[in-house]
């Protein structure tokens, strides 16, 4: 099976590695299982605010559209751990950021990008200097 080779193939580079910590930045898959069970500190970023507008096909755009047509008056980010389900892991960190009636996709994903550039970074440190 193509996928288990691939896996074969990441986990012994991240065996070589020894990474004290997976970074993921907007992962679109399921993330696989063998490599969580020997790697657990994987985290990754979402586009809003979890637990909504999370799960498969929600993301970038999809995201975004979805809490325009929602009417929503905020939005942000979620910092979370990965397990094996679509944006369900543990969060570690959230942060908002207004949404205005004139607002739209567009302007809604340029507001959570300066969220994401501002704060990942940040929490990343963190989780490593722990």
């Amino acid at each position: 099976n193509k996928e288990q080779l691939n896996n074969g193939f990441v986990l012994e580079k991240l065996h070589h590695f020894q990474p004290d910590l997976i970074v993921l930045a907007g992962f679109l898959l399921k993330f696989p299982e063998s490599i969580l069970k020997e790697y657990p500190k994987v985290i990754n970023i979402h586009p809003a605010l979890l637990p909504n507008y999370g799960g498969k096909g929600m993301y970038g755009m999809n995201v975004h559209k979805a809490v325009r047509e929602a009417n929503e008056t905020e939005t942000g980010i979620t910092i979370h751990y990965v397990n094996e389900y679509y944006d369900e892991g543990g969060f570690i960190f959230q942060a908002q950021v207004e949404v205005g009636p004139s607002d739209t996709a567009d302007t809604i994903a340029q507001k959570v990008h300066q969220l994401e550039h501002k704060y990942f970074p940040v929490i990343i440190e963190q989780l490593l200097t722990q």
